[in-house]
């Protein structure tokens, strides 16, 4: 597992962001959208491991980490999924083709792909968990016959707050992946699953002892997820999560985003399970 920091051609400060155009905007939800951002000045192709981010600065508005949920194989675009919540992220999301957005970046850990040679595969994802593990599912398809069994669930609070559906669609007609999706809250066009993702667990298809599982999403939604994976048999050490916090300066100084011992920044936003445990229960952190 590496961590890859800010990118080489950036200016000398960690503190100055890169222009970026807004090439494409999709919306995914009522309150979601995708934007794809180009370089302005690029000569060389773009990077990131799946599971980093990018800090992305609106000029006059302020800057917001964002993972990037495109594929690695797109060497001249960023691509980012951001729900509007506050004043930063609802400007992000009301930017349209040709706007510039400041990018600062990839950093962080990504995750471990490593670890999951020649294993079966759980990925779970709740509310906007799932574009941070887009880029995971990317890569294991693209080396499909490297992995065994891939299981992906993913859970929104009802049918309008799924991302991709497009795709999802897409994935679910593939034979040699098993995706669900469940809903907290259903309406009467819903025929698809109805509860929280933990209950679609014993429907998933994986021998345990040989199981690496990737989890995002709410906090209590992770641990409660967590906690059921290693009920059913899977190595605690075998499971990681992407933590979410509140980051400000990306490159482990200000503080913001401490987690225990650790810096979600600069650690994470991977962690391994068995490190953040005992931190998941502290309500204070």
């Amino acid at each position: 597992m590496a961590a890859r920091g800010a990118d080489p051609e950036a200016p000398s400060s960690p503190w100055v962001p890169l222009p970026f155009s807004v090439r494409e905007r999709k919306s995914e939800t009522p309150d979601t959208v995708t934007i794809v951002l180009a370089p302005q000045n690029r000569s060389r192709a773009l990077s990131f491991l799946p599971g980093q981010f990018n800090m992305l600065y609106l000029f006059g508005v302020g800057e917001a980490p964002i993972s990037i949920c495109g594929n690695t194989d797109w060497k001249d675009r960023y691509v980012h999924t951001i729900r509007g919540v506050g004043k930063i992220t609802t400007a992000l999301c009301r930017s349209g083709p040709g706007s510039v957005v400041g990018v600062r970046g990839p950093y962080g850990i990504g995750w471990p792909l490593d670890q999951a040679y020649g294993k079966d595969v759980v990925i779970v994802g709740g509310g906007l968990g799932l574009p941070p593990l887009r880029p995971l599912l990317y890569e294991l398809l693209r080396r499909r016959d490297q992995f065994g069994r891939i299981e992906v669930i993913y859970g929104a609070r009802t049918p309008k707050d799924l991302v991709y559906y497009d795709e999802i669609q897409s994935w679910r007609a593939r034979s040699d992946l098993r995706f669900q999706t469940t809903v907290d809250a259903a309406e009467r066009e819903w025929y698809g699953d109805v509860g929280v993702v933990t209950a679609r667990l014993p429907d998933a298809r994986f021998e345990p002892k040989q199981t690496v599982a990737y989890l995002c999403g709410p906090e209590i939604m992770m641990k409660l997820t967590a906690q059921a994976l290693v009920a059913r048999g899977v190595a605690p050490d075998s499971i990681w999560l992407s933590m979410e916090r509140n980051m400000k300066c990306a490159v482990g100084i200000c503080g913001h985003c401490q987690f225990g011992p650790d810096f979600v920044c600069r650690d994470g936003p991977v962690f391994r399970y068995t490190a953040i445990e005992r931190a998941l229960s502290v309500r204070e952190i």
